[in-house]
């Protein structure tokens, strides 16, 4: 079987990069279709297709996308994995009648598009887990800290980037004061979007207890943090799965599941009571992380590959057809400067 990785941002390679082993693992073919995205981002050992004409040659059987609109004339069935578990956020849910298959993390995601599977009958719905979180359970280099001690306690901040809900400006006088005043070890990574501005500011505060991450790699910094801040963010979820802490400022739906406040004043008091390990607020971060991606094995890939080849045995041939979506089969081949018929 042949699989196409479509990307639009930076971030969707960490999330198809453990499919792509998987791919590989059991004999298949694996190809990456960037869009408006530097090349140099792959390595040179993974493939790459630059054209349409490309793609139509390799003739995917599937196509596995992050985002949230995928071209229709390139061949194979069209498989959404999401680009994050922010179900909170607008248009999580919107079904834009563009995927085949939908491959969810856990029952908060599962029952709605099941739900909607039944309403609409041209797509169906497998929960697999996300695949960008396997190597959280397959490289387990987190351990759990048993001291209490604030000494070397590493914070990751990880701001959004939406203007109107990002901390960044907010929190920036608190941290620049923490950092020099307090033994925490801080990392700051923003996301790809973040304003150039805020990034400026904050890294003018590097030095020895503060350091702003340019790494793709945000698996790594959430493995070696012994907690994290941030506002409404669907990296909370993928924190909470390693049964740590979470701080949130000005979160949009603060349930229990993480330690939000309104008042930058209160973060200093705020990272002492994560750092002594608040039983209640862990114990809610779990009951909220199951029903949001209840795997702990590593292999929400496999489970995706078998999605695929399940859907293509039992399900492809019983759905209805996918809406003609005209505004948005046009404003694709715009993209791509493709307008053939097929």
């Amino acid at each position: 079987m042949n699989f196409l990785l479509f990307a639009t941002q930076a971030y969707s390679l960490a999330i198809m990069r453990p499919l792509q082993e998987a791919i590989l693992k059991r004999g298949d073919n694996v190809a990456w279709f960037l869009y408006q995205l530097d090349p140099e981002l792959l390595t040179p050992s993974e493939n790459i297709l630059t054209t349409v004409s490309e793609v139509k040659n390799f003739n995917p059987t599937a196509v596995i996308v992050p985002g949230n609109w995928v071209p229709d004339f390139f061949p194979g069935i069209k498989v959404e994995i999401f680009h994050g578990f922010g179900i909170e956020k607008k248009g999580h849910l919107r079904i834009r009648g563009l995927f085949d298959l939908y491959c969810t993390h856990g029952t908060a995601t599962t029952e709605p598009f099941t739900l909607n599977a039944k309403k609409y009958g041209y797509f169906h719905v497998i929960e697999t887990g996300w695949p960008k979180v396997d190597p959280l359970f397959l490289q387990q280099s987190n351990e759990k800290h048993s001291s209490k001690s604030s000494v070397n306690k590493t914070i990751l901040y990880a701001p959004t980037f939406s203007p109107s809900l990002t901390s960044a400006a907010a929190l920036f006088d608190q941290i620049a004061k923490l950092s020099k005043t307090e033994n925490y070890k801080w990392i700051v990574k923003f996301h790809c979007k973040m304003d150039q501005e805020s990034i400026d500011k904050y890294q003018k505060l590097a030095g020895e207890n503060l350091h702003v991450s340019d790494s793709e790699d945000i698996l790594h910094l959430l493995q070696i943090a012994d907690i994290m801040i941030t506002d409404t963010s669907s990296v909370i979820s993928e924190f909470l799965l390693l049964d740590k802490p979470v701080i949130t400022y000005n979160n949009r739906f603060p349930e229990g599941h993480t330690l939000d406040f309104n008042n930058p004043e209160l973060l200093p008091g705020l990272i002492k009571q994560a750092i002594s390990n608040p039983e209640a607020v862990l114990q809610q971060g779990q009951q909220f992380i199951n029903k949001i991606h209840p795997y702990r094995d590593g292999k929400s890939s496999e489970r995706v590959l078998q999605a695929v080849d399940t859907f293509i045995a039992t399900y492809q041939s019983k759905l209805k057809k996918k809406p003609l979506n005209l505004f948005r089969r046009l404003q694709t081949r715009k993209r791509l400067s493709y307008f053939k018929l097929r």
